[in-house]
Order: C-alpha cells, then structure tokens, then sequence
C-alpha cells in the first residue's frame, strides 16, 4: 500500500501511478472540498499545497508525490474555518456559487505565506484560478484584507453592506 502524509496525518491508499493525486484524495481517501474542474491544471479548482507549493492536484500523478512530502487540502487549513484567509472570505461574501473557492482560498494562501502584502501584481501573478461567477475583485479584497491583519479599513477598502428591504419594507 502506498502513503501520502495529507493534512498532517500519513494516509494509505491503493491507485494504480498514473492516478492524478486529486482522485486519489478525493475517491481514496475521502476529501472531498478539493473539485474537479477541468482536468488539465487550468482552472485550479484542484488546487491543493504540496510541500507548501500550491500544486494542480488534477494533473499530478500520485506516484510524482513522495511518502514524505506533505500534502494539505482545504480541509487541513483549519478545521473549523478560523484560518485567517478563511475569515476573509466569509466577511467579504467572496463566494457566490462557491465552486472554484477551495482552490482559491489554497492559491490565496501559499500567495500570501510566500509574500505577506502582496502587490496587485504579485496578487495577478498568484491567482490564476478561474472563477466563473467572475468574483475576482472579492478575491483580491481579501487578500489585501488578510495582508492588513484582517482589517478592511487598514487595507483601503471601503466596503459597506447595505441591509435590503423584505417585502413588507423591514430590513431583510
């Protein structure tokens, strides 16, 4: 049986070398936040860190991944959502269909480990990730946002939520 250290925990498996390493922690090992998107690394919906390396786990066979490398999913960033990336995303509704999100929240992440406070161009070069519901403008805020400590004053955004009415006038 082969192993894969993944989220901190060596996991076994059994695929057959050529198997890209997103089936493998997908169908194999259960976890299922990192997606398939389009199967030749364009997309990044895959997107999941190999020894710190944001990596296209669609097109990366299984047996190119050594036993010690450390592989970290979605799921691995934090358990319960508090990774500071994370929290951004939700302040700033970043997601709409949510889809392409895990792997960009992964992109986001080795982005901002490699360079704390990114420029607009290290953020372009980083985040080639598509997103279909076009929600880069989000993406680039909380990225800027978690560069400014998670504050989204220091990070010269001037975001307001409006409340929205219900259908009898009230806020929604």
């Amino acid at each position: 049986m082969a192993r894969l250290n993944v989220n901190g925990a060596v996991r076994e498996f059994e695929a057959e070398p050529d198997t890209p390493l997103l089936w493998v922690l997908r169908e194999q090992l259960g976890l299922t936040g990192t997606k398939y998107g389009c199967g030749i690394a364009q997309c990044g919906a895959c997107t999941v860190h190999v020894d710190g390396v944001p990596t296209r786990s669609c097109v990366r066979p299984v047996s190119t991944v050594e036993a010690s490398a450390k592989v970290v999913t979605i799921e691995g960033l934090s358990k319960d959502g508090s990774h500071p990336v994370q929290k951004a995303w939700a302040a700033l509704d970043v997601p709409q269909c949510g889809y392409c999100q895990s792997g960009m929240i992964m992109a986001a992440t080795a982005l901002l480990k490699d360079k704390p406070n990114p420029s607009d161009a290290d953020i372009d070069a980083a985040m080639t990730n598509i997103c279909r519901c076009g929600t880069y403008n989000r993406v680039r805020a909380a990225i800027k946002v978690v560069a400014a400590g998670g504050d989204v004053k220091r990070a010269g955004l001037d975001i307001v939520h409006v409340a929205r009415a219900d259908a009898n006038g009230g806020a929604a």
